[in-house]
């Protein structure tokens, strides 16, 4: 009997401090809200105004970071459609094709070498763009409609350029007609919505003749394989295997990396 009454005793005293412990923590969490419930001024509903946006002045910082963001997301789709990297990727994936390499080298190794490509062919144009679009609009000397109109003048010159060189203007003038306008004379008529998809079949076109010349030696090295098995009576040989170390061997001697990148971006006016 003793032992159970000492037993709950420390139970009792246990509890209590329990509470006590659970109450302090509390008090601890609810006094800052208190106080800055105190401190906090009420605002007028009727006083309280959103910022002008107009001005770039007044353009909050989390706009600006969310319009960031959302050019960052489009940044792929820009590249792609209104520059010089679709020819390029395509010419160098149909290299590796004709090699006889499907996986070397890899995505990465192409993509990174087909991004500095791009950046080198549009570099004038990225100038341009900097300086008359970027920088006014920096210093406060535009605002940001002037900036990107201005912007968007010397990426369509650049498009309108290699589709003329490539006499590939009926792939526009197909987007235009289809669009239901009047038929353009001049370049000026033609949107840049239907531009871009003409500039992309185009280039289309332009990569898929390049691709077509370099398959040429690469195929003939597999005919040229594939008739010595055959006449050796090594039919079940695969002349895959055997005409690999001669292509890659061929590639290296006339320098063949250093051609197609010349190629590549000397074909761009």
């Amino acid at each position: 009997m003793r032992t159970d009454a000492r037993v709950g005793k420390k139970i009792a005293k246990t509890s209590g401090f329990a509470v006590i412990l659970v109450t302090a923590v509390l008090a601890l969490f609810a006094l800052p809200a208190i106080a800055t419930a105190q401190v906090t001024p009420s605002i007028n509903p009727a006083s309280f105004r959103l910022p002008e946006l107009g001005s770039r002045e007044n353009f909050s910082a989390t706009l600006q970071l969310l319009i960031l963001l959302t050019v960052l997301s489009l940044a792929p789709a820009i590249v792609i459609m209104m520059t010089s990297f679709t020819r390029i990727i395509i010419v160098l994936s149909l290299l590796r094709q004709a090699m006889g390499t499907p996986t070397l080298p890899p995505n990465q190794v192409l993509t990174g070498l087909a991004m500095f490509m791009t950046l080198l062919v549009m570099g004038p144009t990225l100038e341009r763009i900097n300086s008359s679009a970027l920088q006014p609009y920096l210093s406060g000397g535009m605002n940001q409609t002037q900036a990107l109109k201005a912007a968007e003048g010397h990426i369509r010159d650049f498009m309108i350029r290699q589709i003329e060189v490539s006499e590939n203007e009926e792939d526009v003038h197909l987007f235009h007609d289809f669009s239901g306008k009047p038929p353009a004379k001049v370049w000026e008529d033609i949107s840049t919505m239907s531009l871009i998809p003409g500039f992309m079949i185009s280039e289309l076109k332009t990569a898929f003749l390049m691709g077509f010349k370099i398959y040429l030696p690469f195929l003939v090295i597999d005919m040229v394989i594939s008739s010595v098995l055959i006449s050796m009576g090594m039919m079940m040989l695969p002349p895959v295997l055997i005409s690999l170390p001669f292509k890659l061997l061929l590639f290296v001697l006339v320098d063949g990396w250093r051609l197609i990148s010349q190629s590549l971006m000397g074909s761009f006016a």
